[in-house]
Parts: C-alpha cells; structure tokens; sequence
C-alpha cells in the first residue's frame, strides 16, 4: 500500500499570515516540495507575483503565524476574540 501523501491538499491553498510578510498578508501554494521527511510550500502573493517564498508546510498549521483562507482583519480579529476564553 503506497504511503499516504502528507499536506495533500496544499497545491493552491490560499492562507493569511498574521503578520504583514514581505509586504503583504494573503498567499497561495504554487508548488509544493518534499524533500525526505520535510514538506515545503512555495508561496506567492496574492496582489505581487514577484513576492515569492518557501516555507515549512508544518508552520502553516501553526494558527498565531497562519489562517487558512483569505481573511480580511476584521475576520482575523472576530477569530481571536472567539478564541479568548477557550479553555
């Protein structure tokens, strides 16, 4: 049975960092890379093509760094304040 593919669904995922990276806020997965046990997502700006990256699949889980989909900051502050007395 072949091993099951780790971050299947990330070829053309959008996310939202919470902060302002290399200028800018929404992102999308454009390619993805597997090298060993690591997974890599190149990301480019929504707004500047020319704004491009890698970065470790795993951070985009991390949810103080990403949000999945294309936020605007009133969702992203909403999103916090629900969260502020999860216990």
């Amino acid at each position: 049975m072949p091993n099951k593919q780790k971050f299947a669904h990330l070829l053309g995922s959008k996310w939202t960092a919470k902060q302002t990276t290399w200028g800018w806020r929404h992102f999308q997965v454009i390619n993805r890379r597997e090298e060993g046990q690591w997974v890599f997502a190149e990301m480019v700006a929504s707004c500047d093509p020319k704004v491009r990256f890698w970065i470790n699949a795993k951070q985009l889980k991390d949810r103080s760094l990403w949000q999945s989909g294309w936020q605007t900051l009133a969702q992203m502050n909403q999103s916090e304040e629900d969260h502020e007395f999860d216990y």
